[in-house]
C-alpha cells in the first residue's frame, strides 16, 4: 500500500521561507518516477506548483509553475522523497500543498497523491 506524506507546512510570515517535504512508502519507486507538487488555495482548483522528471543520467530536470519559478526550488532527494522548499513566502502561497508521483517517466497522470499539508502566510 503505497503512502505519501507530506511534512513541513505551518504557519509563517510574508517574506519568510519553508520547506516541504514528501516522503513515500510502501514501495520503493523508480528513479524514472516523476515527484511533484501541487496546491489548492482556498475557493480555487488544484494547480500544479513543481515536478522532478527524470532525464536520464541519474538527473532530474525540475519543471515549475510560472508564477513560483524563482522562489520555489524542488529537489528530490532520492527516489521516494522530495522537497519543496518556497523563498519570500506571500498570501498567495497559502494553501494546501499536495504530493504526488506519477509511475511514468514524463507522464501528467498521477498516480498516488497525499493528503496534503496546509501552508498559510501572514501579511
Amino acid at each position: 500500500h503505497v503512502q505519501l506524506v507530506e511534512s513541513g507546512g505551518g504557519l509563517a510570515q510574508a517574506g519568510g521561507s519553508m520547506t516541504l517535504s514528501c516522503a513515500a512508502s510502501g514501495r520503493t519507486f523508480t528513479a524514472n518516477t516523476t515527484m511533484a507538487w501541487f496546491r489548492q488555495a482556498p475557493g480555487k482548483e488544484r494547480e500544479f506548483v513543481a515536478a522532478t522528471r527524470w532525464i536520464g543520467d541519474r538527473k532530474y530536470r525540475a519543471d515549475y509553475l510560472g508564477s513560483v519559478k524563482g522562489r520555489f526550488k524542488i529537489i528530490r532527494d532520492n527516489s521516494n522523497v522530495a522537497s519543496l522548499h518556497i523563498n519570500n513566502l506571500n498570501p498567495e502561497d497559502t494553501a494546501v500543498y499536495y504530493c504526488a508521483v506519477a509511475l511514468l517517466s514524463g507522464s501528467n497522470d498521477y498516480d498516488f497523491w497525499g493528503q496534503g499539508t496546509q501552508v498559510t502566510v501572514s501579511s
